[in-house]
């Protein structure tokens, strides 16, 4: 009996030691496959919104007036959901702004204070200020635009009161969700007007655009944005400089090359890696945001969406969508109102307008036809 009871505690004290062993092995391998699997990736991603030229032309500053003030909330109030959507909105402010009453449209535009706020309320962060219409006020008028951005928060480049300015905001930096932009604007020219004394302009020249690229602080950019006034007004296709000259940029480092004043849309192109993904986009002309222009391509234009993706130690990805929009001119009130439409209002909205919803389906299958492109997407909600 003695044998047999020592057998059997040499055979629990086995089965504790192979136990007590096992768990003691486990946690080890435990930590070991934990240590291996591959840390957390970090990824950042900012949504960047582009909208084309915005111009008031008279009859535009007469539907927003209000008795002494204006209002230009109409205008911006369906656009303005989608601009919330993004993390940075972009447009071309194609016109000065005056404290004064001496409003004026084409061929020298002068618009009033309360379109800087309008825009702002609406979402918009920068707007860019190099085009043929800044010098339409002379010295006054563009240092009136540049305060009245400021008062409002606008961010703004391409024109500088003075060498100061443009020092503080030549490139433009900007800096969302930890992923840090360089804006340049530059245009080609500004209708023959002079550029006043003092007042710096960025004008069309590879020399000077060559040593801006190459003074940008590439620690607080990861991202260079050159957005150009250039192209052959009304033309739907870029012609040879604007082709040259994009390919130029991307060829220093330009991720982003992107066009107005021809006043109607012109074709969206993706750069392409050697690994076939895609490295930076060429948009030649967004068109029209907002004017009195009523031809048939003239009548709308995009907002070009770009969503910039980053993760660790990898290229970023590019995400390009456009809305497309339209303006909408009904009489109302005893006077004719501007609303910019993206065409997931204007599909259901112009239902009860049956002129107005012909002229708008024509822009949509011409636009469509135009910027179809396997690797751009057409946004279609909110």
């Amino acid at each position: 009996m003695k044998a047999v009871s020592v057998s059997v505690c040499a055979i629990v004290c086995l089965m504790v030691s192979m136990c007590s062993t096992g768990c003691r092995g486990k946690r080890p391998l435990r930590e070991k496959v934990e240590e291996s699997l591959p840390p957390k990736e970090d990824v950042r991603r900012i949504t960047l919104l582009f909208a084309g030229d915005l111009m008031q032309h008279m009859p535009q500053v007469t539907a927003a007036r209000r008795d002494s003030t204006f209002d230009y909330t109409d205008c911006f109030s369906y656009i303005e959901p989608f601009f919330q959507t993004a993390d940075l909105v972009v447009l071309n402010l194609e016109t000065t702004l005056t404290a004064h009453a001496d409003y004026s449209g084409y061929p020298r535009f002068a618009s009033p204070l309360q379109l800087a706020h309008a825009i702002r309320q609406a979402g918009v962060d920068v707007v860019t200020t190099a085009n043929n219409h800044i010098c339409d006020r002379g010295e006054r008028g563009i240092r009136m635009t540049l305060g009245a951005l400021d008062g409002t928060g606008l961010l703004h480049t391409g024109v500088f009161a003075d060498s100061a300015d443009f020092r503080r905001r030549h490139p433009l930096y900007i800096s969302r969700n930890g992923i840090g932009i360089a804006l340049l604007n530059y245009t080609y020219g500004t209708n023959g007007l002079p550029v006043p004394t003092g007042v710096v302009l960025n004008g069309i020249d590879t020399a000077r655009i060559a040593e801006d690229l190459r003074r940008i602080d590439r620690s607080e950019a990861d991202h260079v944005i050159v957005m150009f006034h250039w192209g052959e007004e009304y033309a739907r296709r870029p012609n040879a400089q604007q082709r040259k000259l994009a390919a130029w940029c991307h060829a220093r480092g330009v991720d982003l090359v992107i066009g107005g004043h021809p006043h109607v849309l012109q074709p969206i192109e993706p750069l392409f890696r050697k690994d076939s993904t895609i490295g930076g986009v060429t948009a030649y002309s967004l068109g029209n945001f907002v004017s009195n222009q009523r031809k048939r391509y003239t009548d709308g234009g995009i907002v070009l969406k770009i969503e910039l993706i980053h993760r660790d130690s990898l290229p970023a990805d590019y995400r390009i969508g456009y809305l497309l929009t339209w303006v909408h001119t009904p009489w109302k009130e005893g006077r004719r109102h501007y609303r910019i439409l993206p065409s997931f209002v204007a599909d259901t909205l112009l239902r009860h307008d049956p002129a107005a919803e012909f002229t708008y389906r024509k822009f949509l299958s011409d636009s469509r036809t135009l910027l179809s492109h396997p690797f751009v997407e057409e946004i279609r909600s909110l």
